[in-house]
């Protein structure tokens, strides 16, 4: 496990470092921008050559195939964005392995679904994968795999996925780039709008206005790049957010866009999957007593603090732990489905906790 990363002028010395660029800076007029990656590997390349493992999480083949196709924007359709990915995934990945080569570095690509991170088995198969394409010197090139996901089943934003990749790496830091300098005060542009340029507490951010929308190619905003922040904080990993143009200036310790401080320790694997990367299934809402039990930590979920389930809940799925005013207090994994929960609302008598202490996480504070 690699240790924390609090200084940023140490950020080109980080032992693995995860790198997400979004379809804003790698696209131009609906089609792949040919300089801009060759501007990235630029710097991707010589961190690689200086000993620093990297993956890079990058958007860009839906973009990079709306012009193939004849699309003016991002079609909001999904099998229309399946279409122009698997039309552009193929040039998005050329560029890549052309430019990398100047710098005789060999890429992999990696394309993940949700399930890849859900399903424990999945995940543990990714984690193996990408860890054996570092020690090999491979730079992994990682993206959603847009060709098979559906509307319902989706990370929905490569932000996210970044955050999670960084986890299942145990990266030291996670570069978000972006096309602005960082995290403002108020939206850019707005009069006194000010550049915030370290981040100790993600509750001082409470009371910013943050927008959600992304660009015509992309499917982030600002929102989402601070909650992949926050993802990935909360794991222990250092995380900037910066303009792409800054990324040289980064790794070679200056200090440039809004830097977030790690939490003091890292939390577990398990605890971030289940927090950030399953699906929830369905809801158990819960009395005052229980949910004062389950606050204290390390109680589990008995079915005597029961009063609702709703969903369509089986054995083993993501379940949101609410209270009466459905706010939720915990995330677990349900040891019963939906028509046996409400059998022991009615009065049944369950052979075992609903929700097993170790089955269960709080919301990151």
């Amino acid at each position: 496990m690699q240790h924390l990363l609090s200084n940023r002028v140490l950020l080109g010395q980080a032992p693995r470092i995860v790198i997400k660029i979004g379809s804003s800076s790698l696209t131009e007029n609906g089609s792949l921008a040919r300089e801009q990656i060759t501007r990235l590997v630029d710097v991707v390349g010589p961190a690689r050559a200086r000993g620093q493992q990297v993956v890079l999480v990058s958007s860009g083949s839906i973009a990079a195939g709306l012009k193939p196709l004849g699309f003016r924007r991002r079609p909001f359709d999904v099998r229309d964005q399946q279409a122009a990915s698997m039309v552009g995934q193929s040039h998005l990945i050329r560029a890549y392995t052309d430019e990398f080569a100047r710098y005789g570095i060999t890429i992999g690509q990696t394309l993940l679904t949700p399930d890849d991170v859900v399903d424990r088995r999945h995940y543990n198969n990714v984690q193996s994968a990408l860890n054996r394409l570092l020690h090999l010197g491979v730079v992994p090139i990682v993206n959603e795999n847009d060709a098979v996901v559906t509307d319902e089943i989706r990370f929905g934003d490569n932000d996210r996925l970044a955050a999670l990749v960084a986890h299942i790496v145990d990266a030291t830091a996670l570069i978000l780039l972006t096309d602005v300098e960082g995290l403002y005060t108020a939206p850019p542009g707005t009069p006194g709008a000010e550049l915030i340029s370290e981040v100790t507490n993600m509750d001082a951010l409470a009371n910013l206005t943050i927008t959600g929308k992304g660009s015509d190619v992309g499917t982030g905003g600002m929102a989402t790049k601070v909650d992949a922040a926050r993802m990935a904080t909360s794991g222990g990993v250092a995380t900037l957010l910066a303009s792409t143009s800054q990324l040289g200036a980064a790794l070679n310790g200056e200090i440039v866009g809004t830097w977030f401080l790690p939490r003091s320790r890292k939390v577990p694997a398990r605890d971030l999957w289940l927090r950030h990367a399953a699906l929830v299934k369905g809801t158990i809402t819960v009395d005052d007593g229980a949910k004062n039990a389950l606050k204290s930590g390390g109680a589990s979920l008995l079915a005597v603090g029961m009063t609702d389930a709703r969903g369509t809940i089986t054995a083993g799925d993501l379940v949101s732990i609410v209270d009466t005013n459905g706010r939720e207090v915990a995330r677990g994994l349900s040891a019963f489905s939906t028509s046996e929960l409400h059998g022991f609302i009615q009065g049944h008598v369950a052979p075992r906790p609903v929700v097993h202490a170790d089955d269960l996480v709080l919301p990151t504070k």
